[in-house]
């Protein structure tokens, strides 16, 4: 989709991201197990740090003036950006928004990257596995690793790519 944009969010977007929020966390939550509280939202410590921790930065991607995603970096300041949170409203997926987004956040901040995401998130498994490829070639790397302080849930999958060096694939 050419007509996308992605940029850094403002506080002007906090309700707006604020919204999307919610809405990729329900998606999540078919993958963690976890319910909204009392009065009906998700945690959003991740939101909040997004728009107010200098070592975050949030991304929103917009259709015009329609919002159709968010990306959440973490990290900016450390030896590896974390891509630590990613969402795209369902009426534009499978469309070539995500990759966009990916690509033009990576794009602003060189260097080693990561990416958490469950296995039994299907479409996530080959999502990533595809933008790697694209941004890094073959260099890319995936891992398991254990969800902390969730010794009940199965490990996070995590891919690096270094958005410095790009090999051949």
């Amino acid at each position: 989709m050419s007509d996308v944009s992605v940029r850094l969010a403002h506080t002007a977007d906090h309700l707006v991201v604020e919204r999307l929020w919610l809405m990729f966390s329900h998606d999540m939550s078919e993958f963690r197990g976890l319910l909204p509280g009392p009065d009906g939202a998700f945690r959003g410590e991740r939101l909040r740090a997004a728009f107010t921790d200098s070592d975050w930065a949030p991304y929103v991607a917009m259709i015009g003036d329609q919002p159709v995603g968010f990306v959440f970096v973490r990290g900016l300041s450390g030896p590896e950006r974390v891509l630590n949170s990613f969402f795209v409203v369902r009426g534009a997926r499978r469309s070539g928004v995500g990759l966009r987004m990916v690509r033009e956040v990576v794009a602003r901040h060189s260097g080693p990257w990561a990416v958490a995401f469950q296995d039994a998130n299907t479409a996530a498994v080959r999502f990533w596995r595809r933008a790697a490829t694209e941004i890094a070639g073959d260099a890319w790397s995936e891992e398991r690793r254990p969800v902390p302080g969730r010794k009940d849930m199965p490990p996070d999958v995590w891919i690096s790519f270094d958005t410095s060096v790009r090999s051949g694939g």
